[in-house]
């Protein structure tokens, strides 16, 4: 990560660049006979905000929840529905802390986001019973998420 101070501010600027960032499996469904899979680049993680990058394989479907902090979503390549709400390259989904959305479905060429948290990024479920139905309905197994490595400070509160 690069830094440099604007002398007109006197903060510092922090660069950093997607390459410089693993990818972290963060969910994981049995799509019949493949696996679909949600993967994270955090490029920034403090108490402050959290910035990602995900990739969602085709069809992952990611259950109705809610954010203990105002939450930005941009689509930035592919698509997918959030609830009845079908999210093209370019939406912009702006959510304030509380407010539940969802579910998540990926479109048939999966989907690419930037995300930013600002607070604290965990989450919380909503509407469990409709999305397990939904799952059914689709055939989707959930599988335990894989392990992630999180910041010290924060409690992983993910639910499949």
């Amino acid at each position: 990560m690069d830094e440099t101070i604007d002398p007109n501010l006197n903060k510092k600027a922090r660069f950093t660049h997607l390459d410089d960032f693993k990818w972290q499996e963060v969910r994981r469904q049995q799509h019949g006979d493949r696996t679909a899979s949600v993967r994270e680049k955090w490029m920034e993680f403090s108490d402050k905000y959290l910035s990602l990058y995900a990739e969602w394989d085709a069809g992952m479907v990611v259950r109705p929840h809610g954010h203990n902090s105002n939450h930005v979503v941009f689509v930035l390549d592919g698509d997918m529905m959030c609830g009845d709400i079908h999210c093209p390259a370019g939406t912009h989904i702006a959510l304030d802390k509380g407010d539940t959305f969802g579910p998540f479905i990926a479109g048939p060429n999966g989907v690419k986001l930037f995300e930013v948290m600002m607070g604290d990024p965990r989450s919380f479920p909503a509407n469990r019973e409709e999305y397990e139905k939904l799952l059914a309905d689709k055939g989707i197994v959930p599988l335990p998420n894989p392990p992630i490595d999180m910041p010290s400070w924060l409690k992983d509160t993910r639910n499949n």
